[in-house]
């Protein structure tokens, strides 16, 4: 009986110091990162994706709200390219030449500026293997959507700047308690069709005499990146958990 009893106390004084250390770790509410990756533009110039893929990095910074929740703020730089090939496009598909004359070839490179914000849903808890008890894991995918601000220069096509909505998913990974890393693609829907200019040519807008509105006949770009953040700032611990 008191080999039982000896034991049953160990197992009690073990599980409670388990308890004590659970609730004594930091649970942390931003992070901070860098992000590397590629990004291609679609519109009149491309409608095939990853073509013309080109080089991009970025910074992101996340609020966790808890394991499943976050806002994420962006800014991101790249560039983007296209050409004609391949594709009619017609001289002036306003005039009465029948098809709108012969087709042009066209070719542009810009540089493009983001800066957004997106609300993140992981399918999972996001969390530490002891934290498995609260259903968290220490990988998850995510979607996300948002809105953000598009800035494109250079190419001899002067500066436009645009709205966008941001769409995507994303997989998560905690290497360590405040280190993560993961992989994520976005697309970027822009209200602009005046992505694709270049010097010495009108930009593609409308080329087929195709009225546009809201998102419709509006270029867009997609993001493919992998991150790397680090967690700070901890959660106040005598706050009931609402800071």
């Amino acid at each position: 009986m008191r080999k039982y009893v000896i034991m049953l106390s160990h197992f009690l004084i073990l599980s409670f110091s388990q308890s004590l250390w659970a609730q004594d770790e930091d649970v942390y509410k931003m992070e901070l990162g860098g992000a590397l990756g590629v990004d291609f533009y679609m519109g009149d110039a491309n409608s095939t994706p990853f073509r013309h893929t080109s080089a991009m990095g970025g910074v992101i910074m996340r609020r966790m709200f808890n394991p499943r929740m976050a806002l994420k703020a962006d800014l991101a730089m790249g560039h983007l390219t296209g050409n004609t090939k391949g594709r009619y496009i017609p001289a002036s598909a306003g005039t009465p030449v029948p098809s709108g004359g012969l087709p042009v070839s066209f070719n542009f490179k810009r540089n493009v500026l983001d800066l957004g914000a997106q609300f993140e849903f992981n399918f999972w808890g996001f969390g530490m293997k002891n934290e498995s008890y609260l259903g968290n894991s220490r990988i998850t995918p995510y979607v996300l959507a948002g809105a953000g601000l598009t800035l494109v220069t250079g190419g001899g096509g002067g500066t436009k700047v645009a709205l966008n909505l941001p769409i995507g998913l994303g997989v998560k990974y905690k290497v360590k308690k405040r280190v993560n890393i993961g992989a994520e693609w976005t697309f970027r829907f822009t209200t602009t069709d005046a992505l694709d200019t270049a010097k010495g040519w009108r930009q593609l807008n409308q080329p087929y005499s195709i009225q546009s509105s809201g998102l419709k006949n509006k270029d867009c770009y997609s993001f493919l990146m992998f991150f790397v953040t680090y967690e700070m700032l901890p959660k106040c611990k005598t706050c009931h958990n609402n800071d």
